[in-house]
């Protein structure tokens, strides 16, 4: 089996989760498939991104809502571009999301992916990864996440249509591809860390910039997640993925009917020890 062309991006604006990214992707893909673009021409480009395409735009105006479908109209014609260039995927993640292949399968990602059926686009079942406020303390950046936090909310809003096969055009967030379904793979998994530490959340809602574009309710929310979280009984992943990611495909808010749903359930589950050197 050959290996597809894959291609790996994401928009940032002085995230502290882009090394981390760089570093997964890029040895899941090679560095010469990442793309970085930097919202903002005022940010330096970092030393992590050596070897990496990287582009500075225009700061995009306006609120949270308003530079999310900003920014997801921009990846969405990057990809376009890079496929239309003979990329046969492209992964379109935020600097914080992490596609993961079980670890049980001894499989990389880029192998992974060019196994999968010819649809439009791929998902992964989302992990909304959250500090347990009464077992865990702070985050170190400098170490893996999974080492660190031992619980993942399993929560349709990460299982996003990550992977494209396509050019297709992503709506705000990436959270659903305009005019298509989605397909949650197998083995296949989003891990999210916007959460993984209390204190960080605290810093960058106090940031003004974030505060300005009114990012500010955004951050507490996800304050209230790891607290609402911390209080919810984990369960075994082995036993829990499998009946949630078939839920999450059959199941649609009537509002979304490309978006999956647990219909509000908080499933929680124990991160197996398998994943700890991952991220």
């Amino acid at each position: 089996m050959s290996i597809k062309n894959i291609k790996a991006m994401t928009m940032v604006r002085k995230d502290r989760f882009l090394p981390k990214w760089v570093e997964y992707y890029g040895s899941q893909l090679g560095r010469e498939n990442l793309y970085v673009f930097f919202d903002g021409e005022d940010q330096p480009v970092p030393e992590c991104c050596r070897g990496v395409n990287t582009l500075l735009v225009p700061k995009m105006q306006g609120n949270v809502v308003s530079t999310e479908r900003q920014r997801s109209r921009f990846i969405s014609e990057k990809a376009r571009e890079v496929m239309e260039a003979g990329a046969d995927m492209v992964i379109a993640t935020d600097a914080d999301e992490f596609l993961v292949v079980d670890p049980a399968l001894n499989m990389g990602l880029a192998e992974f992916l060019s196994k999968l059926p010819d649809h439009p686009c791929h998902s992964g079942l989302g992990v909304d990864v959250l500090q347990h406020l009464p077992t865990e303390g702070p985050v170190d950046f400098s170490r893996p996440f999974l080492e660190q936090r031992s619980r993942g909310w399993l929560y349709s809003r990460y299982s996003k249509p990550s992977v494209i096969t396509r050019p297709l055009t992503w709506g705000g967030g990436c959270h659903r591809v305009k005019g298509q379904n989605f397909h949650i793979a197998k083995d296949l998994y989003l891990f999210h860390f916007g959460g993984v530490d209390l204190e960080h959340l605290r810093e960058i809602s106090a940031d003004a910039d974030r505060v300005k574009n009114g990012w500010t309710r955004h951050q507490l929310k996800r304050s209230r997640a790891i607290d609402k979280i911390s209080r919810v009984k984990a369960r075994p992943w082995d036993s829990l993925v499998g009946p949630v990611r078939t839920m999450q495909t059959l199941c649609r808010p009537i509002f979304a009917l490309n978006k999956p749903t647990t219909f509000g359930i908080r499933f929680v589950a124990t991160i197996p020890e398998r994943f700890r050197k991952i991220i």
